[in-house]
């Protein structure tokens, strides 16, 4: 399974909302899809987010192959910390269960290697049985179980 990744900007957010406005995506990240407007809002702080740094940011997931489009993936730097920094990857649900996941998991890794990232982590819905098992495979392990922003989460983490 080959992904190309390439960072969202102004003129993909059909392709952002395709993915937060979707009930199946979102009951594992908010619980809830994103009305329009908050779509918006969330949109505009990922393109804030994708120009402060070349390396670090949102990205679109396409297929290698037939350049189809997948879902999305970020590699997020923190804001207290220079050395570490946060994975995560949303799927359109016609391409779960195929190797994307884990291909976008592995690739994201990858990509911080080079960039002094001592430690990544990733949080996930702690039901979210096949992230786990994705981000186990790659070496991530759960620190913690725990209620983030009012929702439930697991902080898996990995030494670089």
């Amino acid at each position: 399974m080959e992904i190309r990744l390439l960072k969202f900007q102004e003129v993909d957010f059909d392709k952002y909302y395709s993915l937060v406005s979707n009930d199946d995506i979102m009951a594992q990240i908010t619980e809830r899809a994103f009305l329009y407007n908050e779509a918006k809002i969330s949109f505009q702080k990922l393109i804030t987010r994708n120009e402060k740094h070349d390396e670090f940011g949102s990205y679109k997931i396409f297929d290698y192959l037939d350049e189809t489009f997948v879902g999305l993936g970020h590699l997020t730097l923190s804001e207290d910390k220079s050395s570490e920094a946060e994975i995560g990857y949303m799927l359109l649900p016609e391409y779960w269960g195929q190797g994307y996941g884990s291909a976008t998991a592995k690739k994201l890794v990858e990509m911080a290697k080079p960039l002094d990232i001592k430690f990544l982590t990733a949080i996930i819905d702690p039901e979210n049985i096949p992230s786990r098992k994705i981000l186990s495979n790659l070496g991530f392990i759960s620190q913690k179980v725990c209620e983030i922003d009012g929702l439930p989460g697991e902080i898996l983490s990995k030494n670089l």
